[in-house]
């Protein structure tokens, strides 16, 4: 397994992560129980993974509180815990948001549930443009002061919203993040517009979530073979498709790149992801023991150039503006973090 530092901070996590949205659950996501959550957690423990992300809104807190429990045992020295807050956890008008009142009190129940003294890595989970950014840092900052968090972190926050939260922090001295969890495949590489980018610059590492597309990636689907049933046909919209002849086109090169090597759709598709620039680590998750150990052989796949050449130019993004007048005018006068997203395209 192969550990990365998280952003820029002195932790480091392994490039791989238990994701566990599938604790608990409706049978949508999941219906892992603890029994089940125990033989996941020890197969990745004994693959090298460290890092176990949750989010206290995951099948209703159900997922924290069995993480609690399998963990309960001895387990809970051997990983970071990784957790969110922001989404709604009631029907009060302060049950949800980024509100001092609503963080403080959402970290107290997710210590509660997880059996633990502290959360290594609190994430805020979505953007709350209701809520003064000074209150939600000066609230995280607190947590970190009295023990009970390590490190912060944000999720699905765009551009200007990580920067405008970076330079808060900076000018009242309060905590930075050190970490942005992001949606990122070879279908959605948005990211790579500013957020990568800006991440390079602001030394805020990227935690992938999602890795498959939903699945979608994973190379068992084709446009001559979709499922019959699953989240994917019941008009769940994570992640969206906006284009299927595109995305069956990535899907092509995913398996071919798959059968050269001898390994699973999946696989090449989480390959691809670990060598993008800024990728601390990948969220994996799975149904059953089977889709973890088929993930974790991941660790083991080394993509070549050449592969990771087809499947660049398959799953490229157009070069919208200002991007493309850059391209065209700014060659001369690009940064190291410009080029993180122009390289490819001069090279066409």
């Amino acid at each position: 397994m192969d550990y990365r530092l998280l952003g820029r901070s002195g932790l480091k996590v392994s490039s791989l992560a238990i994701g566990t949205a599938t604790f608990g659950g409706d049978g949508l996501w999941g219906d892992t129980d603890v029994t089940e959550a125990r033989r996941q957690i020890d197969l990745c423990l004994d693959h090298g993974v460290n890092l176990v992300d949750t989010a206290n809104v995951y099948s209703k807190s159900v997922s924290e509180t069995i993480i609690g429990e399998a963990l309960s045992d001895g387990r809970r020295d051997r990983v970071l815990l990784a957790t969110k807050v922001r989404f709604p956890t009631g029907q009060g008008p302060n049950d949800r948001g980024l509100s001092r009142w609503h963080i403080m009190r959402e970290c107290e129940n997710s210590l509660k549930r997880l059996k633990t003294d502290v959360i290594d890595l609190y994430q805020v989970h979505e953007w709350d443009g209701q809520t003064p950014l000074d209150e939600t840092l000066e609230a995280l900052d607190t947590l970190v002061r009295q023990g009970k968090i390590r490190y912060i972190g944000c999720s699905n926050y765009s551009a200007w919203h990580l920067m405008e939260a970076l330079g808060t922090s900076d000018t009242k001295g309060y905590q930075r993040f050190v970490s942005q969890q992001i949606h990122y495949t070879l279908q959605a590489r948005e990211a790579e517009y500013e957020l990568v980018p800006a991440g390079l610059d602001q030394g805020v590492g990227i935690l992938v979530w999602s890795p498959l597309g939903g699945g979608w990636l994973s190379g068992k689907y084709t446009r001559n073979a979709k499922p019959d049933d699953g989240r994917q046909v019941r008009g769940f919209k994570e992640p969206p498709i906006r284009d299927w002849d595109a995305l069956w086109d990535i899907v092509d090169v995913i398996n071919e790149v798959a059968r050269n090597h001898g390994v699973s759709g999946a696989q090449v598709a989480l390959a691809w992801l670990l060598q993008r620039p800024l990728v601390a680590s990948v969220i994996v998750g799975g149904r059953n023991l089977q889709q973890f150990e088929d993930n974790l052989k991941v660790a083991e796949l080394q993509l070549s150039d050449e592969d990771v050449g087809k499947l660049d130019a398959v799953s490229r993004p157009p070069l919208i503006y200002p991007y493309w007048h850059q391209s065209f005018t700014a060659q001369d006068r690009l940064s190291k973090e410009d080029w993180v997203l122009h390289k490819g395209y001069v090279e066409d």
